[in-house]
Parts: structure tokens; C-alpha cells; sequence
């Protein structure tokens, strides 16, 4: 490892808190692109078996898909592009005639419910319900392919989305009693600047939440009083960045030495947690936000990426693991953070090519 620079000595304190003994001992990596590019393109032609418990997100699966695709330059053609972009719509949920499912509207993750097969979106029905994550990657994915949004029924969408706001500030995926938290914050947020529109949601109440949530580390948990941890901070940050505000964070070196110190190997979502190659994402991604990822050990931890990757392309969770498509598109995401294995640069707060997010 190269002598720690005093930026990083400065937030580490000492000599810094990573173990790197290993260092000098860790081979060297290239990114092979043509067997991670005959992996993505298997995904996008059809997933294994595995995931056919994921039916009902399979708009966020092909988020991976499309993402990776785009990061290797290796889309499909216009041609399969357009089908993709039809398939996408088809799951637009559109407002019903009697206009009683306004909440409804949005994104549904695939056609488990049978709907027919409509390139504008089917009208919402009883049961048949948005989910706000598969709104995010629905806009993401029509991004990623050069789609203007023009079948984009944006009315109904900014009005269901401000009907998943609760009292606290905080967003529930759908209409329905449930979970809110982080996650659905920083989807609300992204859909908002995807629209280019902020009156689906009260932003002033959403800052507010994002900001009680913050934990004593500096760091974010799900919602306030919980746990800080490397996905939420992740989604945290973005949303402030998406709403203007991550100007206005106090005590961001303390954030900054929190998520430095989640870097072993690789890095953890929380302290005594096995490194995991998405964090190299989730917690890079906020590092790079939050002007600190100059401070990673760089080399260190895309050897870790490297130990993850698989003969047949893509990355495990864990050495040793199989692939699967987040691990392995947000193995993909850090890699372009390192900026060492010549891919894109990517729109952190939005979690797409910076190409696709001029788009």
C-alpha cells in the first residue's frame, strides 16, 4: 500500500485503522470484458431458474442488466432497445376511468398478474398496484436506453407519489399499510429529478426525515433511532444531493471516517461485517459524494472485487460465491468509482452512467 496520504491520516487518525497486511501478496487484475459481456448479454436473454421468485421485480433486475450492459458499452441494438422500451411501458400503470386508483399509478415489476401485453400501460385496477423501487428503475432503464419519456404519463405518477409520503416525511413503496423508510425516500427523490418535477413530494418533510435519521457516527440508518449503515447512508446522501441540500450537511468528516472505516479488504455495510462487493458501491458511492473517496485504498479493494469475480463473469457476494446480478452490476458500479479498469464514469446520486444521465 502507498504511504497514507495526510488527508486520510488527518480523518483516520494515526496511520489509519485498515489492516493491509495482505497487500503486497494480492495478484494483479484486468477486466475481462468479453466474458463479463457474454454474461450480461445471457441475463438480458433470459435469467436462470433462480430467479423466478423475483418475478415481481423484475423491472429492478433488468436495471442490473441494462446498467452493466451500458457500463461495458455493449447494449443491445435499436432494435431490441425498442422492444425493451415497449416492454417497460407495458408495465406503466395508468389512471382508470373512474379515477379511484389514482395511488395506484406508476410501475408495476413485471406482468405476474396477467395483464395483457399494451406498449402505453394498462389502466389500474383492485390489487394491481405501483411499487415505488420499480418506478425508480423504470425511469432508470428508459434512461439507460435514450428514451425522451414521451409515453411517460407523468401527472399520474407525481400525484401517486405524493400519496406514498407518511406524516414523518419518510415514503412506502406502494399504497398499502407497510414498511417506510430510507430506501423509499431516496426512490422518491429519483424519480422526482428523473421528471425533472418536485411537486410529487414535500421536500422540506423528506429533508427532514433524512436528517433525524442521522445517527451519533454521522452516518444513516433506515429512519430515525436506527442502525447507520452503508446502504442507507448511501441512499441518504444521494437524496440529499438530488434535493439540493447536501451542501448544507454539518460534520461531514465524521461521515467521511465512518465509511472509511468500513474498508477491511473490500468493503462492509456495518462494523464486524464481512467485506461484500456491493458495498464497494454503497459505500463508495457515498464516499465519492462526500469528497472522501480519494482516501480509499484503491488497490485494495478491487482486489477484493477480483476475488469475487467468476470463471463464467460476473461477481459473488463473497469470494467464492456464485454471481448474481446486483453483486455483480454494483461489483461493476466500484470498479468505475477506481476508475483503474477503464469504464465509464457514473452519476453517483442516480446510480447511472454519467452517459445515460445527459441523456
Amino acid at each position: 500500500m502507498a504511504d497514507m496520504s495526510d488527508k486520510a491520516k488527518k480523518v483516520l487518525g494515526g496511520d489509519g485503522a485498515r489492516d493491509t497486511s495482505n497487500a503486497s501478496s494480492m495478484p494483479k487484475h484486468t477486466l475481462n470484458r468479453k466474458l463479463h459481456t457474454a454474461f450480461w448479454t445471457h441475463m438480458l436473454n433470459g435469467l436462470t431458474s433462480h430467479y423466478s421468485g423475483q418475478e415481481s421485480n423484475r423491472m429492478s433486475l433488468l436495471y442490473f442488466v441494462l446498467g452493466a450492459l451500458d457500463l461495458l458499452d455493449a447494449l443491445p441494438s435499436d432494435e431490441r432497445k425498442a422492444e425493451i422500451i415497449d416492454w417497460i411501458y407495458a408495465q406503466q400503470i395508468l389512471p382508470d376511468e373512474s379515477g379511484e386508483f389514482t395511488s395506484y399509478c406508476g410501475w408495476r415489476g413485471s406482468p405476474f398478474l396477467g395483464h395483457p401485453h399494451t406498449t402505453g400501460g394498462s389502466g389500474a385496477v383492485e390489487h394491481d398496484h405501483c411499487h415505488i423501487a420499480m418506478a425508480y428503475t423504470a425511469l432508470a432503464n428508459l434512461c439507460v436506453l435514450g428514451d425522451d419519456f414521451g409515453r411517460v404519463n407523468r401527472e399520474a405518477v407525481l400525484t401517486a407519489l405524493r400519496e406514498l409520503q407518511c406524516p414523518d416525511g419518510s415514503f412506502r413503496p406502494n399504497t398499502f399499510p407497510c414498511e417506510s423508510d430510507m430506501r423509499f425516500v431516496f426512490c422518491a427523490t429519483a424519480i422526482s429529478a428523473f421528471l425533472d418535477d418536485w411537486s410529487g413530494m414535500n421536500a422540506k418533510k423528506a429533508d427532514e426525515y433524512i436528517l433525524r435519521s442521522r445517527t451519533y457516527e454521522k452516518v444513516f440508518g433506515q429512519g430515525p433511532g436506527q442502525e447507520g449503515h452503508g446502504g442507507s447512508t448511501y441512499c441518504a446522501v444521494a437524496a440529499l444531493s438530488l434535493l439540493g441540500k447536501l451542501g448544507d450537511l454539518k460534520e461531514k468528516e465524521d461521515s467521511v471516517r465512518w465509511l472509511l472505516e468500513r474498508q477491511t479488504l473490500g468493503f462492509q455495510g456495518r462494523p464486524n461485517k464481512d467485506p461484500d462487493t456491493c458495498y464497494s458501491w454503497w459505500v463508495g458511492g457515498s464516499l465519492t459524494m462526500l469528497d472522501g473517496f480519494d482516501m480509499v485504498d484503491v488497490d485494495l479493494c478491487r482486489s477484493f472485487t477480483y476475488q469475487c469475480e467468476t470463471k463464467m463473469g460476473g461477481f459473488g457476494k463473497y469470494p467464492g460465491s456464485p454471481p448474481d446480478v446486483l453483486h455483480s452490476y454494483y461489483g461493476l458500479c466500484g470498479l468505475s468509482l477506481m476508475k483503474k479498469d477503464g469504464l465509464p464514469s457514473i452519476y453517483v446520486p442516480l446510480g447511472i452512467s454519467m452517459r445515460a444521465a445527459a441523456s
